[in-house]
């Protein structure tokens, strides 16, 4: 059953049929079954080049989604290519209960700190037979992938075997409740959280989710509530029904939030993340601030980047969406940061590692270095909520104290134009791009609430942390609170015509009102109170430019992204029926009393 890599001529043999010629090299392919301590056996792919005078290191890619589909393009894709072209043996595996490997799946299987089986001892045990069976490997090895191979990737990092000299965690789904995949702040990312555990835990091979609707807004609206999915198709998926079992921020959710369990890093890291990833945005940002408490050694950085989940990967990723970068931004970070950070510790190649903290600034359209992240010269900056829909940097002083808007959960406010198609399919789905759609469809709505500020008359930089700080009250017992921090853009621009009036989102994210206290245990909302609510709307690298204006939208629906909250509190959102579910009205304070307001870290403007 176990094809082992005997020898190089393995390699050689395989490679004049197969291989793939990539620089100076051609790239040949083994296959062999690992077998784990407990008898398990993970399906690996190795390419290594047929002809070597010096022993390589080792590049270890461990996925969820198919060694095999991986490998036959691995080499020449543009994540790789940068690497493939220095040198390497790449190992590719399916995790366990995927694919072509043995065991049974457990989506972000928990670590177990060597009592039992988790990612990291089959990470351990892959390494021990790959060091003794590949040959010309020169007992380096290092490891990265984006998403779910960036988890992946930290749980090699976290307890490291002895040749591991460098990892790559990219995207990673750190927290998959506080701010990743599958919550956010509390609220529950309803159609994410369906659709992609139905891919991976449907079918061992990959499953495609399609329930016979184009438009998605239509089929989670007539499902009608969390126990209806449930029930429908939800029930039969493990991790829905870990949803279902663990609604607040427990245990079961915080041993796996790696921001937790990972603090201190004793490996050169480099954290890569995207400030438009619609999937993990959270997880980069936190594991690198968590690392970095006490990180003595400077083992710790992170690339920041203009991009969506994983954009860097792929392409030269010169745009996002309708915005342009100016420069590919892709073949930038993968030929001047990772494959030289690589080179570095597997191969003691360059002068110096790379910078602390690569951090490009939209806007000015430039990457910037720093010594840490956020600057050390950042300065928290306030930008208030007025009377009348005004924005400004002066706390309010006169006017109405308050704004106020009708929140009904069976109208919701859809995250991106309909149709909404599914997340993942064949079909032209927009989900990689809908944090930068044109916020114009939705501005308007009676139930979303718009500040505006004037033209500016300079730059203003974001370098950092954005918050949203509201003051607020709702009739209800419950309320989300999603905040969007907005560049509008003049009504002509004449580098490009159509971004004339755009509302491009900076920074948003959402929280759930039963959460104010405390994320663990959730509490009834007292109706008609005036109460705090500390939005995060996580980090942001962006000029805004001289002449645009700055923009705010609050509403209490982001359908069907997220599920919509009854505005009445229960247990368990799960549990909700039809009947629970309530229009209330939300009203936004800015008065000198309750000054709502979005802080934020800036620093100076510099040249570009």
């Amino acid at each position: 059953m176990v094809r082992v890599v005997a020898s190089l001529v393995f390699f050689e043999t395989l490679g004049a049929a197969n291989a793939q010629h990539v620089g100076s090299f051609d790239y040949g392919r083994a296959v062999a079954e690992i077998s784990m301590r407990d008898g398990v056996h993970l399906h690996t792919v190795i390419l290594a080049p047929t002809s070597l005078s010096d022993p390589l290191p080792i590049i270890l890619l461990r996925t969820p989604y198919g060694a095999d589909a991986y490998a036959m393009r691995a080499i020449a894709s543009d994540f790789l290519r940068a690497l493939a072209y220095e040198g390497y043996i790449f190992v590719l595996q399916d995790i366990r209960g995927l694919h072509q490997s043995e065991g049974e799946f457990v989506m972000n299987r928990p670590w177990t700190n060597g009592i039992g089986i988790d990612e990291t001892t089959d990470t351990y045990d892959s390494i021990e037979w790959l060091l003794a069976s590949v040959p010309h490997n020169n007992g380096r090895i290092g490891a990265l992938g984006p998403s779910y191979p960036g988890w992946l990737t930290a749980m090699v990092g976290m307890t490291p075997h002895p040749a591991i000299r460098a990892v790559s965690p990219q995207a990673v789904m750190a927290d998959t409740w506080m701010g990743d995949d599958f919550f956010h702040q509390g609220a529950f990312r309803q159609s994410y959280a369906l659709e992609y555990p139905y891919r991976l835990e449907q079918s061992k091979h990959g499953a495609t989710f399609d329930v016979g609707t184009f438009d998605m807004y239509d089929w989670y609206l007539k499902q009608g509530t969390l126990r209806q999915i449930t029930a429908t198709i939800g029930g039969m998926l493990p991790s829905w029904r870990s949803f279902v079992a663990h609604p607040s921020y427990d245990d079961f959710w915080t041993a796996k939030a790696l921001q937790r369990i990972w603090t201190k890093s004793t490996i050169p890291t480099l954290i890569v993340g995207g400030f438009w990833d619609e999937e993990d945005l959270f997880g980069p940002q936190a594991m690198y601030a968590a690392l970095e408490k006490h990180d003595a050694a400077g083992l710790n950085r992170v690339v920041l980047g203009p991009w969506s989940h994983a954009q860097w990967s792929r392409g030269d990723a010169s745009s996002l969406g309708p915005i342009r970068f100016g420069s590919a931004t892709g073949q930038y970070f993968r030929e001047r940061i990772q494959a030289p950070f690589f080179a570095f510790y597997l191969k003691d190649k360059g002068s110096a590692p790379i910078p602390e903290a690569t951090v490009f600034e939209a806007g000015a359209n430039v990457w910037r270095s720093y010594s840490k992240w956020p600057p050390a010269n950042a300065a928290k900056k306030s930008l208030f909520l007025g009377p009348e829909g005004v924005l400004s940097f002066s706390p309010p002083r006169k006017g109405t104290p308050y704004t106020s808007y009708r929140s009904d959960p069976w109208h919701p406010v859809p995250y991106r134009p309909r149709p909404i198609e599914p997340t993942y399919c064949s079909c032209g789905s927009r989900w990689s791009t809908w944090l930068l759609e044109d916020q114009r469809f939705v501005d308007g709505r009676p139930d979303v609430a718009t500040w505006v500020s004037d033209p500016l008359l300079e730059d203003l930089v974001l370098s950092g942390n954005v918050v949203a700080k509201l003051f607020a009250a709702t009739t209800g017992s419950d309320a989300d609170w999603v905040v969007k921090l907005i560049d509008r853009y003049p009504e002509w621009v004449p580098e490009n015509e159509r971004m004339g009036g755009y509302q491009l989102i900076v920074s948003a994210d959402i929280m759930r009102g039963r959460y104010r206290r405390s994320f663990e245990r959730a509490s009834r909302i007292p109706p008609n109170a005036v109460l705090d609510y500390t939005i995060d709307l996580h980090q942001q690298a962006y000029r805004f430019l001289k002449g645009h204006r700055i923009m705010v939208q609050i509403q209490s629906t982001w359908f069907p992204l997220y599920d919509r909250n009854p505005q009445v509190f229960l247990s368990s959102l799960f549990d909700a029926q039809r009947t629970d579910f309530r229009v209330a009205t939300h009203r936004i304070f800015h008065s000198g009393r309750y000054p709502s307001r979005i802080e934020m870290d800036v620093v100076a403007p510099v040249g570009t």
